[in-house]
């Protein structure tokens, strides 16, 4: 089994920025793929950015230019800096892992952007 706890999150101004992590531990083999959703209140869960196995990203076109996805191996951490805030970036924001061995979420952490 994966465990995967999001830290980082919290209250910010708009324009503000933040850093989540996400630490993963456990039965940690070939990660396929990793990345960040986020679901506000009253909407479905949306992707955000992920990482593939090889190291390319991907961003969602609203986080284009304002986020960056990065990981440690050597720390089994996933990053997310995020910067330029708005308020509608407020949701819970979501670590999501895609192994040999299964999917894995994080619980979840929230980020609220308001002055």
């Amino acid at each position: 089994q994966v465990q995967l706890v999001e830290s980082g999150g919290g209250l910010v101004q708009p324009g503000g920025s933040l850093r989540l992590s996400c630490a993963a531990s456990g039965s940690i083999f070939s990660i396929a793929f990793a990345g960040w959703y986020r679901q506000a209140p009253g909407k479905q869960r949306e992707f955000v950015a992920g990482i593939g196995r090889g190291g390319n990203t991907n961003y969602a076109d609203s986080m284009k230019g304002r986020v960056t996805i990065s990981r440690d191996n050597a720390k089994n951490t996933l990053y997310l800096q995020m910067n330029s805030l708005k308020p509608e970036d407020t949701a819970v924001y979501y670590c999501h892992l895609v192994t040999d061995s299964g999917a894995y979420w994080g619980q979840g952490i929230q980020v609220t952007v308001s002055s």
